[in-house]
């Protein structure tokens, strides 16, 4: 199944700086990993704001959780998720 995945990062403004660095730099080593495992297949930046859109393939809902609350920044995001079903039109252009 696909996922459209909205997160917007929700830190508290008096982090510490090292922790904040922490944090990114294991987020991103998580984003890599998830990426290597099929899991994260496209991420986007919404400019503007420290929001990303992301589309994520996961067995299920269950699965997709898992994934997603493996993140470390996970406990400071306001997180939307829309399952993604094909449309018509995709199926007709596959052949």
């Amino acid at each position: 199944m696909e996922f459209l995945v909205r997160t917007e990062n929700l830190l508290p403004p008096d982090t510490p700086e090292d922790t904040r660095a922490q944090l990114r730099a294991g987020e991103r080593d998580r984003a890599t990993q998830l990426r290597a495992d099929g899991v994260l297949k496209r991420l986007w930046r919404v400019p503007g704001r420290n929001a990303t859109i992301g589309l994520y393939e996961a067995d299920d809902p269950a699965a997709l959780h898992e994934a997603l609350t493996s993140l470390p920044m996970w406990k400071y995001m306001d997180v939307s998720v829309e399952a993604l079903a094909t449309h018509p039109q995709e199926r007709a252009a596959a052949g």
